[in-house]
């Protein structure tokens, strides 16, 4: 029997792994298995990278499939006119997907101790229960259910019913509310709408106040092949600097419009300094050549562990993770209001909708 297992589908599910790693006692360490889904982001490099920092006992790619890659579910998502029909199909759906998934899932995860799926609303999650396999559940992003609790929006209309039939496995839901699901890690309950009994609260800020001057430099070797660079950029010049966080909202058109206008709005006066989201894939340096492009996919946290960076201001659109970013003066959070700028109103307020 092998110890533990991580299934990461973003750069942020693997930089939590390796706090949680780093927590545990020098003994633990060093026997885990990593597994990237290249099902939502590209991970370039990170495997070899991983596997350079000698921390994982394997690191493996997982080609997971999304439910557009299976015709055979289409049927089974069509509205059938009532919820009696719906819930039949979405049980035949339930099961269906996973046996679909199967064939691509890379490892037997029933010989693992302990399993911790981050996002287990995507296929693996679907196929842990249909396994009857239990899993911890992992917090998608940094408080992330505090703006989008997404198994209550998913599922918004007879959710109680609903959360039932996953209770007994006839239907899945993400974030706790499967059968097979032990329990779901946390960043802060506090900041959350609606509880839950299975939520366990880790908060990451005592996980990254424990870690050693090598595990911060490991995490930094992990992520950034260009940290050096970074600090040649945001030398000081007597400026002040901003930094514009993207996400992968709305169309590219939309996007590079928005962003022009959050910057001509908000960092008038600074050296701005653009942060693509790991996947948003818009051009940023052709977009803005007067602005500083940060390279390389890495979650906003890995900054904290290279020293001399620092930013004076801080805005994004609805990233928490800003939260986090203690090497920030002032931040700005944007939310909804100015979305509804781009976009029709209403469409970004997820929790208002529950």
């Amino acid at each position: 029997m092998k110890e533990r297992i991580y299934v990461c589908h973003t750069y942020y599910h693997v930089y939590v792994t390796l706090l949680k790693e780093f927590a545990l006692p020098k003994e633990k360490q060093g026997k885990a298995t990593m597994v990237l889904s290249k099902m939502s982001t590209d991970f370039e490099n990170l495997k070899r990278r991983l596997e350079k920092i000698n921390v994982f006992e394997e690191v493996i790619e997982f080609d997971e499939k999304r439910h557009t890659f299976f015709p055979e579910l289409e049927e089974l998502r069509k509205d059938k006119g009532n919820i009696i029909k719906n819930m039949l199909a979405r049980m035949k759906y339930t099961k269906l997907y996973a046996k679909l998934e199967e064939p691509y899932v890379p490892v037997d995860f029933k010989q693992y101790k302990d399993i911790y799926v981050f996002c287990d609303s995507d296929p693996i999650g679907y196929y842990l229960n249909y396994k009857h396999i239990k899993y911890h559940a992992m917090e998608d992003g940094y408080n992330c259910l505090k703006i989008f609790d997404a198994a209550r929006y998913d599922n918004r209309g007879c959710f109680k019913l609903k959360a039932f039939l996953a209770s007994l496995n006839l239907i899945f839901i993400q974030n706790g509310y499967s059968k097979y699901c032990i329990d779901m890690e946390v960043n802060d309950r506090s900041c959350l709408k609606y509880d839950y009994h299975k939520y366990v609260e880790v908060p990451r800020a005592g996980l990254e106040e424990r870690l050693t001057a090598e595990e911060k430099e490991l995490i930094v070797r992990a992520f950034m092949e260009n940290a050096e660079q970074l600090i040649k950029e945001l030398a000081d010049k007597g400026e002040k600097n901003a930094i514009v966080l993207t996400e992968e909202l709305c169309d590219e058109s939309v996007r590079k419009q928005m962003f022009a206008d959050l910057i001509a709005e908000y960092c008038q006066g600074y050296k701005v300094f653009i942060k693509p989201h790991p996947k948003d894939l818009l051009d940023y340096e052709k977009a803005f050549p007067e602005h500083i492009v940060l390279k390389g996919r890495y979650p906003l946290e890995v900054m904290k562990y290279i020293p001399g960076v620092h930013f004076h201001r801080a805005v994004a659109i609805f990233t928490q993770a800003m939260e986090n970013m203690d090497f920030v003066e002032e931040k700005l959070y944007l939310g909804a209001d100015f979305m509804e700028r781009y976009q029709e109103a209403g469409k970004y307020r997820y929790n208002e909708k529950i």
